[in-house]
C-alpha cells in the first residue's frame, strides 16, 4: 500500500508490520507501541476507553460511601482520649472461648497487664493487655468483629 506525502515522493507502508504491531497491542494490553528502522518510524496506538471507564467509576463510589459513614458516626459513641487501640489487623474476641464470660465488662476494674481481649491474626491468638490500671468505661468493638490497625478497642479511665 502506497501513500503520497506531497510532491517530494512516496512513503511505503508495511501493512503486515502494522497488523503485527496491532496484534501485539491486543496481546500485551499496551495502549501504544512504536518502532523505528532508520528514517522510517511506525507508531500504533489505541484508545483504551473500556479500561478507563471502570477506573473513573471507582473514585465516584468512594465519596458516596463517606457520607454514609459520616451519617453513622453521630450514633457511635465518642472515642475517649485514653482508648486502647488495636496493635494489629485481625479479628477481636472479647471471650477466651465461645462459652466463656468476657474478659472485661464496662465498669470492671482492671490492672496493668490484665488480658482485656484477644486479637486473632494469621491464625495466632494474641492477648491484648491493659496498659494501665483503671475502670473499663467503654467497649468499642463486638465479639468476632474484624479490626484494623490503630482502631479504638476499649477505654480504661
Amino acid at each position: 500500500m502506497a501513500a503520497k506525502t506531497g510532491t517530494t515522493g512516496s512513503m511505503q507502508v508495511d501493512t503486515d508490520l502494522v497488523r503485527e504491531l496491532a496484534a501485539m497491542l491486543n496481546d500485551t494490553g499496551l495502549s501504544e507501541i512504536e518502532v523505528a528502522d532508520g528514517e522510517r518510524k511506525i507508531r500504533v496506538s489505541r484508545t483504551m476507553t473500556a479500561v478507563a471507564a471502570p477506573l473513573a467509576a471507582a473514585p465516584v463510589a468512594a465519596p458516596a460511601a463517606i457520607p454514609a459513614a459520616a451519617a453513622a458516626a453521630p450514633s457511635a459513641p465518642a472515642i475517649s482520649a485514653n482508648a486502647m487501640k488495636s496493635p494489629m489487623v485481625g479479628t477481636v474476641y472479647l471471650t477466651p472461648d465461645p462459652e466463656a464470660a468476657p474478659f472485661v465488662s464496662i465498669g470492671q476494674q482492671v490492672k496493668a497487664g490484665d488480658t482485656v481481649l484477644i486479637i486473632e491474626a494469621m491464625k495466632v491468638m494474641n492477648p491484648i493487655v491493659a496498659a494501665s490500671s483503671g475502670t473499663v468505661t467503654e467497649i468499642y468493638v463486638e465479639n468476632g468483629q474484624p479490626v484494623e490497625f490503630d482502631q479504638p478497642l476499649l477505654a480504661i479511665a
